[in-house]
């Protein structure tokens, strides 16, 4: 029988093909990092995207080798809170072309799984903060990731505290803006992942972009990735940024994107989301005034 070692390697290839993963110690550290040890005891609730109907199936043992599969695992099956799927994860944080040595902002870390695999590719030079809003969950957070001294996690809003500079950051949760802090701590060449995602109804999720943020001399250019259902960034969202998203994704046209505007500016035909103190605008970074 194969050891876990085993599996996790050829769980990391799999993951590594179906997101078509770029960088080799983000590889490493999907076969690297124990999924089980985030986890808890099985057996285990787990969901197969595309394939299940919203229904959990619950793991007919503990074995751990039921958690190294492209599949979402349930936390809180009460709130259908769900440690992320894999592959959509691993496409996210590739995105964030994370380096040795960077110091990384983890928004909405849940238990610390995909928190960890970011410490394992910035390594011990690096420093990665998680930030839950949840008390139990950054709770668990702290005590999973307790093993790796260069990974700090704070309980609160990841919108309200500063992490100081930041090459890159991750907001794991929907946002209908950016938030000014997240903005301001991008180092030069710092890249954001953020999800912009819009409420339809109260149920506690949204849907809509990924959105990939770069930091450089001139501004910020920035471009939609791929498409994204989530749970709610809370303390991330109100209702006029809300109809503003949810109108330009009706509008459509989000492959236009390719810069983010925090001058003041008025509205005009090159701003595809006009907010409050941010614009997501169709001007190549190059081109603006």
């Amino acid at each position: 029988m194969d050891d876990l070692n085993d599996i996790r390697r050829r769980y990391a290839a799999k993951i590594r093909a179906v997101a078509n993963l770029q960088s080799e110690a983000l590889v490493a550290a999907f076969a690297k990092v124990p999924r089980e040890h985030f986890l808890g005891p099985g057996p285990w609730q787990i969901l197969s995207p595309g394939i299940d109907d919203g229904d959990y199936r619950t793991t007919r043992d503990d074995d751990p080798v039921h958690l190294y599969h492209d599949v979402l695992v349930a936390i809180d099956p009460s709130r259908r809170l769900n440690n992320g799927q894999p592959s959509y994860l691993a496409l996210c944080l590739d995105s964030l072309d994370l380096r040795e040595g960077d110091r990384v902002l983890h928004v909405g870390c849940g238990v610390g799984y995909y928190t960890a695999i970011m410490a394992e590719v910035v390594g011990p030079a690096g420093r990665v903060i998680g930030i839950e809003i949840d008390t139990d969950l950054a709770s668990r957070a702290r005590e999973n990731l307790s093993y790796l001294t260069h990974v700090e996690v704070i309980h609160g809003d990841g919108g309200e505290h500063d992490p100081g500079p930041c090459d890159a950051i991750f907001i794991n949760a929907g946002a209908t803006h950016p938030r000014t802090v997240w903005l301001d701590c991008l180092q030069p060449g710092g890249r954001l992942i953020l999800y912009l995602t819009v409420a339809f109804d109260d149920g506690g999720a949204g849907k809509g972009g990924m959105l990939k943020v770069g930091r450089a001399d001139r501004g910020y250019a920035a471009r939609f990735l791929s498409s994204v259902a989530v749970f709610h960034c809370i303390g991330s969202r109100n209702e006029g940024a809300n109809r503003r998203l949810r109108e330009a994704l009706m509008r459509g046209r989000w492959g236009s994107v390719q810069s983010l505007r925090r001058d003041t500016h008025e509205l005009n035909d090159a701003c595809w989301l006009h907010g409050d103190d941010f614009c997501l605008s169709t001007l190549p970074l190059d081109t603006m005034p």
